[in-house]
C-alpha cells in the first residue's frame, strides 16, 4: 500500500487528476460503465464533500447538476459560473462514480474510491480554506469526532467552524428534515454565504 502512496505522492498534479479520471478499479461492480465526476484545482478554495454522483451527472459528467446542485448552490449564494469554476471551488465526492440506485435511493458510494484516492488529492488541495461536508459518508472520514448521525454533526456546525461545515444533504429527499430544523436555513445559511462571499 505504500509503494502505491508513494506513486501517487510522485505524479505531477495534471497526470493524478487524469489517473482519477480514467480510473476503471470498480468495474466489476458498478451497473454501468465507470465516469468518474471530480473537479478540482490547485488553487481552489472551497471544496465540497459530498456522497457520489446521482444519475443526472453520471449521464451528463457534471457534478452537481441535478435539483440537489440547484439547492446547494442557492445554499451557498452562488451561481452555475462561480460553482463551477474550478480555480476557486473543488468538488471531491467519497465515490466519484454513480453507484447505482437501489430500493431507497442511491446506493453508498464503494469503499475502493476514497482508499485508493482520497488522501493524494486532498494532499495537493494546500488553499482550500472551507470544506463543506455534505451527509453520512463524507462526514465519517472528515470529521475528527463524527457523532454518526448526521443532525447531530451538523447541530456541532460551531466546533469545525469556519474550515468546515458538516451539512445534510441538498437533495429533495430532505425537505422534511429542513421543515424539522429551520435553524439550519435560519443560523446557519447567512455564515456560509458570508464566508463563500469572502473566499471567492
Amino acid at each position: 500500500m505504500e509503494s502505491h502512496k508513494d506513486e501517487l505522492a510522485s505524479l505531477g498534479f495534471v497526470q493524478l487528476v487524469s489517473r482519477v479520471r480514467a480510473c476503471t478499479l470498480c468495474r466489476q461492480k458498478l451497473p454501468h460503465e465507470p465516469r468518474p465526476v471530480v473537479q478540482l484545482s490547485e488553487s481552489s478554495r472551497i471544496l465540497i464533500v459530498g456522497q457520489a454522483p446521482g444519475r443526472k451527472v453520471h449521464e451528463t459528467g457534471v457534478p452537481f447538476n441535478d435539483p440537489s446542485g440547484d439547492r446547494l448552490r442557492q445554499w451557498m449564494g452562488i451561481g452555475r459560473d462561480a460553482f463551477y469554476d474550478e480555480s476557486r471551488v473543488a468538488i471531491l465526492p467519497m465515490g466519484f462514480c454513480f453507484p447505482g440506485t437501489g430500493k431507497s435511493g442511491d446506493l453508498p458510494p464503494l469503499p475502493e474510491c476514497a482508499d485508493t484516492w482520497r488522501e493524494a488529492l486532498l494532499a495537493r488541495l494546500r488553499h482550500v480554506e472551507l470544506t463543506l461536508v455534505i451527509g453520512q459518508y463524507a462526514q465519517a472520514w472528515h470529521l475528527p469526532d463524527n457523532r454518526r448521525l448526521v443532525t447531530d454533526n451538523v447541530q456541532a456546525w460551531r466546533e469545525y467552524w469556519p474550515r468546515l461545515l458538516p451539512m445534510p444533504h441538498p437533495s429533495p429527499r430532505n425537505n422534511l428534515w429542513l421543515r424539522r430544523n429551520p435553524w439550519f436555513e435560519n443560523e446557519v445559511l447567512p455564515r456560509l454565504q458570508a464566508r463563500v462571499s469572502q473566499l471567492l
